[in-house]
């Protein structure tokens, strides 16, 4: 890991602090200023870059986020997760003016079902996943065909507890977690999508050359990639802290 040059020099250090509920659910409170580096891009090697969240809606950085993106599918494997706070991200409407088009961007997005809710109310999440894979003939929107590319080849709603339903050209698959005693939630959504990265690398299938690949990925790998991703985020939760297994710990189990 390295530390783009001149990422070190803001004024305050952000903070974000999370209170968890009674079930180990987290809410958060944040006090963040964020822009990107000059300069900042994807080197030569690179199989996959990653954003989400409030680095992707947040400016000044997020317009350079997006520019980045744009440039990094030369070579490598895009992926995003909205990872959704409310808190810093203003209404629903504004957040879907940067997160719809990341998403038509990106080669694989993961989102949870609280995500979908808060961005589109009343709609099933597995509804808008198709949506956004371009599986039901509209855009992100509904409103009409993505304009970019063909939208991402993997889209990932994950429901807690309940598992995770994946949607791709093949078609759909759905995985349900292991049954686990939740003490803290902080990190879970990160381990899962670690977890998702990790397993597309695994087999293969990250970087551009690949892109065509992993868009023709078959259910049955689709399925396993899921499978260990569920069995990731059941660690985390099962203990205090964003402190997700290493890979000894997901082979023992």
């Amino acid at each position: 890991m390295t530390l783009t040059p001149g990422s070190d020099g803001a004024t305050a250090t952000s903070v974000a602090r999370a209170v968890l509920d009674g079930s180990g659910a987290a809410t958060y409170d944040f006090a963040i200023t964020w822009d990107l580096a000059p300069g900042t891009a994807a080197s030569d090697g690179t199989l996959a870059v990653h954003t989400g969240s409030i680095a992707a809606v947040l400016e000044p950085g997020a317009s350079k986020v997006h520019d980045l993106i744009l440039a990094a599918r030369e070579r490598a494997t895009v992926t995003y997760d909205p990872n959704a706070r409310p808190s810093l991200m203003g209404t629903p409407e504004a957040a879907l003016s940067r997160i719809e088009p990341l998403v038509a961007s990106a080669d694989v997005v993961k989102v949870s079902d609280e995500d979908v809710e808060w961005l589109y109310p009343g709609l099933d999440p597995v509804e808008v996943a198709r949506r956004w894979a371009g599986r039901s003939g509209a855009g992100p929107s509904g409103a009409g065909p993505s304009q970019d590319d063909r939208g991402p080849a993997v889209v990932v709603v994950t429901f807690g507890g309940e598992g995770a339903v994946a949607v791709c050209a093949a078609g759909e698959v759905r995985v349900a977690a292991p049954r686990v005693e939740v003490v803290d939630t902080v990190g879970a959504g990160d381990t899962f999508m670690g977890a998702l990265i990790d397993g597309l690398w695994e087999r293969d299938l990250l970087g551009a050359d690949r892109r065509e690949a992993l868009r023709a990925i078959d259910l049955p790998t689709l399925t396993a990639v899921l499978e260990r991703c569920v069995a990731a985020a059941a660690v985390t939760v099962s203990r205090a802290g964003a402190n997700p297994p290493r890979r000894d710990e997901l082979a023992a189990r």
